[in-house]
């Protein structure tokens, strides 16, 4: 993003109908290079700090203010088009607001929007933090399309969720332009919904809790910034130990990204026997994306309704699984981690479960029963996890790149049992390493007792119990270390 030209500002047209520019950024930090909005300065009144209150809302904006006991106007030149809407409603509810901005020439550069208390009491003049709330949602947003305004920006409005009527309604007001086409003109209908008194108290309560869960959602474009494939190495290494073959694939698909700057059409498959660590892989992959995650697991999913939600024509209905997990990330772009995709096949008779994952990995939308209106996935990152791939059927598979886990060698158990599981677990509970020690046949001894053990998870198991054992004996018998061999190890595991 090109730093803001101010060279080319217009001069102010001294009168009440000033007509604003509009320009289009999608800079996600607003500061003095890229502001708000541009207001003229010719006189130089404007300073670091200006309060007032927006004016002439409808389509020709001033900012009203004071200096030396005088009141004065300021026209607005230059607007970033998401905000346009923010600065009507702004102005149509007289709020009083301080500006934060810099000069430039004959322009003042205006880079934060605070509200402030009404006449200099305590009592803001909208509802507490919706301001900032509205600002940050709109710097997060995405520019609208050349011809429909729209609008956004800062601080600590993030804790709020808009639930009452009169939020949903600014929300609306304010950032509609900033929503996809569908979302936005299904708020409408649905405000009009919960507006109505021609229809019952439940049809309104059903659409107003669908319009606060649709609004708290940031909906982002499909856009997706570049990833450093050596950090994600370093995660990968850190998490895991081996694996080079995986590792591989998974560095393949962050190169991808980076040059595409969108998701892959298709997600993971981690295929391999239980305990040798495929949800740790996908906890890796969504740490490295930097996206939120959230779990479906299809063990205890029966009935395609608890993935789609209930429809409103029952007084008890609800969103599915897959929509509250878009409504506690807060954000349209996340990683999906199916876990037993294989147990996914199975229905009680209304459905299979299985089949509605398929339009949810297609990335084309999902409908949800209670919501009424498709969603955008297109920043969905669908991993899974199965141990049986001959359970898992052919339109499912062929939605996945399918990344084979082998079980561990002895030789890389013994590595992970002494390097990783064991230390990572007395470090939690906080023993020191000189404080629990294993010996070599010892050692052998743990490999031995797990050879028909897929996977890590027993021997993980097995370092908890040797290192609450160590502890036990330290604090009861006042030894200050304990050292395991094959002896101690068998008469303890065996």
């Amino acid at each position: 993003m090109p730093v803001f030209d101010f060279k080319d500002t217009p001069d102010p047209q001294r009168d009440p109908e000033c007509t604003y520019e509009v320009f289009y950024s999608n800079t996600s930090q607003a500061s003095p290079e890229h502001p708000i909005l541009i207001l003229s300065n010719t006189a130089g009144r404007l300073k670091h700090h200006s309060g007032g209150v927006f004016t002439n809302p409808s389509r020709r904006t001033a900012f009203e203010f004071k200096d030396e006991g005088n009141t004065f106007s300021a026209d607005i030149l230059k607007i970033d088009a998401r905000f346009v809407s923010l600065l009507k409603w702004l102005g149509e509810n007289y709020i009083n607001v301080r500006l934060s901005g810099a000069s430039h020439g004959d322009a003042y550069a205006v880079y934060k929007i605070r509200e402030t208390a009404f006449g200099g009491g305590a009592k803001l003049s909208a509802a507490d933090g919706f301001l900032q709330f509205m600002i940050e949602r709109l710097l997060a947003s995405d520019a609208p399309a050349r011809e429909l305004p729209a609008e956004d920006e800062d601080e600590s409005g993030d804790s709020m969720r808009i639930t009452s009527i009169q939020s949903i309604t600014d929300f609306i007001t304010c950032a509609g332009r900033t929503l996809p086409d569908n979302i936005r003109l299904w708020a409408r209908r649905n405000l009009a919904v919960a507006h109505s008194h021609e229809v019952s108290q439940e049809e309104r309560r059903h659409a107003q809790r669908a319009l606060s869960i649709m609004l708290n959602i940031q909906w982002k474009g499909s856009y997706f910034p570049s990833i450093d494939p050596e950090e994600a190495r370093r995660i990968l290494d850190e998490e895991l130990y081996g694996m080079d073959r995986v590792k591989q694939r998974i560095i393949e698909t962050i190169i991808q990204i980076n040059r595409t700057h969108t998701l892959p059409a298709y997600g993971l498959l981690l295929i391999g026997p239980a305990g040798t660590g495929k949800s740790q892989i996908a906890y890796a992959v969504a740490r490295i994306l930097k996206l939120p995650w959230t779990t479906l697991d299809m063990s205890s999913i029966n009935d395609p309704e608890q993935l789609t939600g209930s429809s409103r024509i029952y007084a008890n209905a609800k969103p599915g699984i897959i929509m509250e997990a878009f409504s506690i990330a807060g954000e349209s772009n996340l990683v999906f981690i199916i876990n037993e995709l294989d147990k996914a096949a199975s229905g009680k008779g209304n459905g299979n479960p299985a089949d509605v994952l398929l339009t949810l990995l297609d990335n084309l939308g999902f409908t949800d029963n209670y919501m009424e209106c498709m969603i955008p996935t297109g920043g969905v990152y669908p991993i899974a996890t199965a141990n049986d791939k001959s359970q898992i059927s052919a339109p499912l598979m062929s939605r996945f790149a399918v990344i084979e886990i082998p079980d561990y060698t002895p030789e890389e158990k013994k590595v992970i049992f002494s390097k990783y599981a064991l230390p990572k677990v007395l470090k939690r509970i906080g023993m020191r390493e000189e404080e629990c020690v294993l010996t070599l046949d010892g050692l052998n001894a743990v490999i031995d007792l797990h050879q028909n053990s897929s996977g890590i998870r027993d021997l993980e198991q097995a370092a908890e119990h040797i290192a609450a054992n160590a502890l036990y004996r330290i604090e009861t018998g006042c030894a200050p270390s304990v050292t395991f061999d094959e002896e101690m190890v068998r008469e303890l595991l065996e």
